[in-house]
């Protein structure tokens, strides 16, 4: 069995403090970090099918705009033939969806909503 690193103490022979965990946005080490998520996390179900989150229990439906919709199929075809991973393009817009609101804040979010008029 592998063992584990124990991050703690390797920063205590360092003289180091940890700070928190870093995360790729974008570019290259965030496609990166994208395809190990996938790899990592999905999984072929013990009766066939295709490969998914285990913890996606949740079934939405998710309004997209053609250009969104078509920007994911290119980008979920590009991981396929990249690197020989099944993922469909709504597959791909859930774990996006799960790594942007991680990364955005409440105040962030609030700056999304377009301010309200006021009604007459």
């Amino acid at each position: 069995m592998r063992q584990r690193l124990d991050m703690d103490k390797i920063a205590r022979g360092l003289g180091a403090a940890r700070q928190g965990k870093v995360s790729a946005t974008g570019g290259y080490f965030g496609a990166l970090q994208l395809l190990a998520d996938i790899e990592a996390r999905f999984r072929i179900p013990s009766g066939g099918g295709r490969a998914t989150d285990p913890n996606w229990t949740e079934r939405r439906l998710v309004p997209l705009a053609p250009g969104t919709l078509a920007r994911l199929e290119e980008m979920a075809a590009k991981i396929r033939e990249q690197s020989q991973v099944a993922i469909e393009p709504m597959q791909l817009a859930g774990l996006l969806l799960e790594k942007t609101t991680e990364q955005v804040s409440d105040a962030e979010a609030k700056k999304l909503l377009r301010p309200r008029t006021a009604r007459r």
